[in-house]
């Protein structure tokens, strides 16, 4: 699978909510060369704090009810930001066999965890994740959400230090 293809198409789905004034994540899954699913965060706007509506767990709620028969373990997560600890949970219970991001959250970021050490659930669990791709391209677009005033989601945060101080 083009990792670099797919991230561009989730980076296109992060601009528009960059444009829309929401937090620049978005997400895309994709099955055999295919995109199944994408969507792109909401709820952040004039600083709310919608922490459900996630990019990943939007696109996961899309290939609920549009993906019958697929193995989920053929499936690819590509997201402009590493994805939290309850979207990384979301994803391998999903069965998702493959999650690439962009950016690292240095804040929030749940893909470091140590699985074996989670609940038998999750242990038994297999996924490959990729990191890196197509970052700067990422870090460009959190930078420009940062640096604008009026984009009030974690400002102060970790993660808005980190990223510009890049």
């Amino acid at each position: 699978m083009d990792n670099e293809y797919f991230m561009g198409i989730a980076l296109k789905e992060a601009q528009k909510a960059l444009s829309c004034g929401e937090f620049p994540v978005g997400c895309v899954l994709a099955h055999q060369g295919d995109v199944i699913a994408m969507s792109s965060r909401t709820g952040t706007a004039r600083g709310a704090g919608n922490e459900i509506d996630h990019a990943e767990m939007l696109a996961l709620r899309q290939i609920s009810n549009r993906a019958p028969g697929i193995d989920p373990a053929d499936i690819t997560a590509f997201s402009t930001l590493e994805p939290c600890l309850m979207c990384f949970g979301a994803l391998m219970i999903a069965g998702i066999g493959h999650i690439v991001f962009a950016y690292e959250d240095v804040m929030g970021g749940g893909t470091g965890c140590d699985v074996r050490s989670l609940p038998a659930l999750y242990t038994r669990l297999d996924v490959e994740v990729v990191s890196g791709v197509l970052r700067s391209e990422s870090l460009a677009l959190f930078k420009t959400f940062f640096s604008n005033p009026a984009n009030r989601y974690w400002k102060g945060s970790l993660l808005e230090r980190y990223t510009l101080s890049q």
